[in-house]
Parts: structure tokens; C-alpha cells; sequence
């Protein structure tokens, strides 16, 4: 499954903290519900920075973090 967000921190070295931003239907009272989800993703070779738009995919367990 890949996903979209924005680079939100690119402070840690080949790491990068992506927000992705779902929004929810609530069926019972009809609203909608905003949700964000942050995740760490791995970058080689430093090449994205803060506010890039990116895609994102699962992937074998780099770090106890990076998945």
C-alpha cells in the first residue's frame, strides 16, 4: 500500500518524519473526523527536506522504528 504525506522533520540522519492525513466518516452522526498519523521512513542519501511531498510503502523492518 503506498501512501502520500509531507515531510514534517528531517533532523535525524537518513530518517525522515512523515505526516500523512486520513479523514474518518463518522456513520452514526455524519461528520467527519480528521486523523494524522506520523511515520518514520528511511532516506540513503539525505536527498528529501522538510515541507517535500513524498510517497511511502511498507517495507522489511529497517530500525525498531522504520518499518
Amino acid at each position: 500500500m503506498i501512501k502520500k504525506g509531507i515531510i514534517i522533520s528531517d533532523k535525524m540522519n537518513k530518517t525522515r518524519i512523515i505526516l500523512i492525513k486520513k479523514i474518518k466518516k463518522n456513520k452514526k452522526y455524519k461528520k467527519n473526523i480528521f486523523c494524522n498519523r506520523r511515520y518514520f521512513a528511511h532516506d540513503e542519501k539525505n536527498l528529501y527536506k522538510k515541507g517535500d511531498i513524498v510517497f511511502i510503502k511498507k517495507t522489511r523492518p529497517l530500525s525498531k522504528k522504520k518499518r
